[in-house]
Formats: C-alpha cells, structure tokens, sequence
C-alpha cells in the first residue's frame, strides 16, 4: 500500500497507466464487453465498477488535450435511452480536465476495432448499459 494511490488500483494497473505514453488507450470495460479476445494487454478487475476505477484513475492521468474526444464511449442506437452512468463519468472527469467538453461517440463495431490497438483493456465486472469507456493519455504538464 502506499499513500495517496487508490488500494482500487492494483500494481498491475498503476504499473500499466505509468507506461502508457502520449496517445495511448487504455479502455474501461464493462462485465459483457469481449476483453479477453481484444486486448494486447488484459488487467482483470472483476468485482469493482467503471465509477469506482475512473475516480480512481482520472485525478492520477492527463487526457489527452491534443485530439477533440479524450474520453469515448459507444454511440447509441435510435431506440436506445441514454445511459445514466455517462453523467458519472462526466462528473467524475470534468473537476480534473477542464477542458473536457464531452464524450467521443464510436459505433459499437469502430469501438472493438480500436479496442485492439488499445494499450490496454480493464476487464471489469460492471453492468452499466454502455458503461464502457476509452480514455486517451495526455501529458503531464507542470
């Protein structure tokens, strides 16, 4: 353990975010969400929530303020409603970015397609509908 890292963030992901350069990926993954199959690198988190694991990450790592969308989710379809975990994660994002305007929308296939040149896949076990996220790493500037 030590102090002021979240006990939620296990070494395995800290060591992962701490890699991770300018522009890469890391996706938060829902419980339903084919992780296994897509990732290069694969961090189970099973038993904890994307909330949780984004409240956790987001005051630690910079988006990426370069591209438009640093943080993206699945687009809808015409019948689906919009998901109530999306104001979480806007919530959980905006107090540390303020830049940060609003999600990316990615059609659900583009989604797992960039999900296998993603740096990484947090496999979680969240039921969230549309719960899963990309966030892009920026730069820490002093």
């Amino acid at each position: 353990m030590l102090r002021g890292i979240p006990s939620i963030l296990s070494p395995e992901l800290l060591k992962t975010l701490m890699e991770m350069g300018h522009g890469d990926e890391i996706i938060l993954a829902d419980g339903n969400f084919p992780a296994a199959s897509h990732a290069k690198r694969l961090i189970r988190s099973d038993g904890h929530s994307i909330p949780d694991l984004l409240q956790a990450i987001i005051p630690l790592f910079p988006l990426d303020h370069a591209t438009e969308h640093p943080a993206v989710v699945m687009s809808l379809l015409p019948a689906d409603p919009t998901p109530e975990v999306w104001e979480m994660y806007r919530g959980l994002i905006r107090p540390h970015e303020s830049r940060f305007t609003d999600f990316g929308y990615v059609e659900r296939f583009s989604f797992y397609e960039r999900a296998l040149k993603a740096f990484a896949i947090v496999a979680t076990g969240d039921k969230s509908f549309k719960g899963n996220l990309i966030l892009k790493k920026g730069v820490v500037r002093d």
